[in-house]
């Protein structure tokens, strides 16, 4: 082993290469000035002056150059003086032995380098400590000390387990050679204290201490992390009971991390197996997975996006996505975060939703009746498509207007102001209203409340149904019932005068069998004539009231149209009206129900005299019959005022009269109609040529009578 270098021989050889370097320079010197001067000798003065003025600077820049370079050699050889000074001044200090002063100052010194770094050492907040390998401390800081809440004459010396339960000694020498084998170890710690249940957690690394080329001891540095660890561990927490699915992936679709959520909702068997897929094969679609990293990298974030992802069973789930693009510090993305809500459920209860919506809007669209719904203002909150053809309005003009009931009768507004008040829960009443065309119908309303989710009245629902049908329907049941009434009287009637007629009628023929006078017999047969005319009266009623026999029989039109005739004669009469009739004797008989085919013939001329009285006194009804190709067909044909053009599609509609009020209920025209089609026939109507309506009854005549009649006409 070489000897180490004493500080006096340091010396002499420092000072040795000072000298030296002094002597370079002086030969620097020397050999500058020589070449100056025969730089100067070598140029000649008349040559300078012979020259420009630029020339002649050279002499005076030399001799400036020589000048600064003396200064400069007397500077370096006073600072070489300095240093040779020092030089002796350390020798000198080295040969004499340090004083007392000297030492008390060093202590000093290290005195305040120990305080230094002991309070470096003790301003560090984490566990800093130093311990043989049998586990005695020799050193620690303070936060070492707090942590032991001892003072550090009581552990200094002493073993870690005095103080610590775990790690416990069996755990120390399990780790013990790794570390002598590393010489260094990182990791967590947990840590327990003597008579304490709570653990702490340490960031910890362990470095050995090496003396001599031998492992003395190990220095330990360990940051508490308990908190940072409670923290990560409700963290965990929350990520794993969430019922949203929460994921981290990177832009290539690797899945770095899922919560429990997200493997059932995806149907895995762990996460493990979830993290072993990749992203993008999830989506049903790859478009929304492109269109979801073109959407982050644009704006960063994304709420609430629907997509379809499919499950591992390869089924789909409908979930909102909402994510969020992390990028490094150079702006580059290097994952995504987000969560998933699965929505499946409630798609499909917006889908029955949906589904009960429809199936409510055409059941209510297929009711019969119109509803509304009005709040407590009588707004109108909701109207089905019925109120357009019974009101005339669309559902969308009265929606959000106040429904005018005051305009209706009085029972509309008590019935629905008791129904809002709560006097009652439902009620029904009838009330007259006008359409938008200007039209009045009998409306039957039906009023409920209308409740919240908190059985609270917020409104009343009503329906509306248009009974002006069924009214007359009903006045023409009456009706029908007092013909009927009417007619059992006229029967009984006609039975009373028949008795009395027939005796009349036999006295009559008594005397006619006596000779008379002129005079007599003239009175006498004016008296049989109004017999007769009386009894074909009885009869016709007869027939009228009561039919013979029910269903078609062999009828004459000519015979059947006199009989209806003598039964309206008086009221023509009385109305000036003239019947212009004209048999047709050549006519065959049809089969018909002939008291039914009365009441249509009555009908017609009751109509026409109407339709006379209602622009003239006095007036015509022209009455034709003919038969041709198989079929008798009667015309009644009036002067009246006719029928316009719009109404004409109507006219044989049920119910539907152009009547004043009191002069019919509009069921004669269909019920002719009825009537002639049970008999196979039809009913039309033609404008008359000179004004007026005229109607066409076209009927078939029997087979015998229509093979007859051909046969005449060939």
């Amino acid at each position: 082993m070489e000897q180490e270098t004493s500080p006096q021989s340091e010396t002499s050889r420092r000072l040795q290469q000072l000298e030296g370097e002094e002597r370079k320079l002086w030969r620097y010197l020397l050999l500058f000035v020589a070449l100056l001067a025969t730089g100067v000798g070598a140029a000649s003065w008349e040559r300078f002056s012979s020259t420009s003025s630029l020339f002649r600077l050279i002499p005076i820049v030399t001799v400036l150059l020589v000048f600064a370079f003396a200064v400069f050699v007397a500077g370096k050889r006073r600072q070489i003086a300095a240093l040779q000074g020092e030089v002796r001044g350390m020798q000198q200090a080295a040969a004499a032995p340090a004083t007392e002063y000297q030492l008390e100052q060093l202590a000093q010194v290290i005195q305040k380098s120990q305080r230094g770094f002991r309070d470096l050492v003790d301003s560090i907040d984490d566990i800093a400590l130093s311990i043989s390998l049998d586990g005695t401390v020799h050193a620690a800081n303070r936060a070492f000390a707090n942590m032991l809440q001892v003072p550090f004459p009581k552990f200094i010396g002493h073993r870690l387990d005095e103080f610590i339960d775990r790690p416990d000694s069996n755990e120390a020498t399990q780790i013990l050679p790794r570390i002598l084998e590393r010489q260094h170890w990182e990791g967590s710690a947990e840590v327990r204290l003597k008579g304490q249940t709570e653990i702490r957690y340490f960031d910890c690394t362990v470095n050995t201490i090496v003396k001599d080329g031998t492992v003395s001891g190990l220095s330990i540095l360990g940051r508490d992390v308990t908190h940072q660890r409670e923290r990560e561990s409700r963290f965990t927490e929350l990520f794993e009971t969430l019922h949203e699915a929460v994921y981290f992936t990177t832009p290539a679709g690797r899945i770095l991390d899922a919560n429990q959520a997200m493997v059932r909702m995806l149907g895995f068997a762990s996460k493990t197996e979830l993290l072993a897929s990749n992203a993008a094969d999830l989506y049903v679609d790859p478009a929304d997975r492109q269109m979801l990293m073109k959407e982050l990298e644009r704006a960063g974030t994304l709420r609430d996006r629907e997509m379809r992802l499919r499950k591992k069973d390869g089924s789909v789930v409908v979930v909102l996505n909402s994510s969020r693009a992390i990028s490094d510090m150079e702006g580059n993305i290097v994952r995504f975060q987000g969560t998933l809500v699965d929505i499946s459920g409630r798609r499909e209860i917006e889908k029955r939703l949906q589904q009960q919506e429809e199936f409510n809007r055409r059941l209510i669209e297929c009711f019969p009746d119109a509803i509304l719904a009005l709040d407590h203002e009588y707004r109108c909150t909701f109207a089905s498509s019925r109120v357009r053809e019974m009101l005339g309005f669309a559902p969308e003009e009265l929606v959000g207007k106040i429904f005018n009931v005051h305009a209706h009768t009085s029972a509309l507004v008590q019935l629905l102001n008791d129904v809002l008040s709560g006097n009652i829960e439902a009620g029904t009443t009838e009330f007259e209203a006008a359409r938008r065309d200007g039209n009045w119908r009998w409306l039957r309303c039906s009023a409920s409340q209308l409740l919240d989710a908190e059985n609270k009245p917020v409104g009343v629902v009503a329906s509306l149904r248009d009974v002006t049908d069924a009214q007359q329907m009903e006045q023409q049941l009456m009706h029908s019932e007092r013909l009927a009434a009417m007619g059992q009287m006229v029967d009984g009637f006609a039975h009373e005068l028949n008795n009395p007629l027939t005796a009349i009628m036999g006295g009559v023929e008594l005397l006619d069998a006596k000779k008379l006078d002129e005079s007599s017999a003239r009175h006498l047969q004016l008296l049989k004539q109004q017999v007769r005319r009386a009894a074909e009266i009885v009869q016709n009623l007869l027939f009228f009231s009561r039919p013979p026999a029910p269903g078609k029989t062999r009828v004459n039109a000519n015979e059947l149209i006199q009989r209806t005739l003598m039964l309206h004669q008086y009221s023509l009469r009385m109305n000036n009206i003239t019947v212009d009739f004209i048999p047709d004797t050549s006519l065959p008989p049809f089969e018909g129900d002939a008291n039914q085919l009365m009441q249509v013939f009555l009908n017609l001329i009751v109509n026409a005299e109407q339709a006379i009285r209602e622009v003239r006194d006095r007036g015509t009804i022209r009455i034709r019959v003919r038969h041709s190709d198989g079929s008798v067909r009667l015309t009644f044909q009036d002067d009246g005022p006719g029928i316009e053009s719009d109404v004409v599609p109507r006219i044989f509609d049920p119910f539907y009269s152009t009547k004043r009020p009191g002069r019919g209920v509009g069921m004669g025209l269909s019920v002719a109609m009825a009537i002639v089609k049970a008999s196979d026939g039809k009913i039309e109507f033609q404008p008359a040529p000179g004004g007026g309506a005229a109607f066409t009854v076209t009927l078939p005549l029997a087979a015998s009578s229509a093979t007859a009649a051909i046969t005449a006409s060939n």
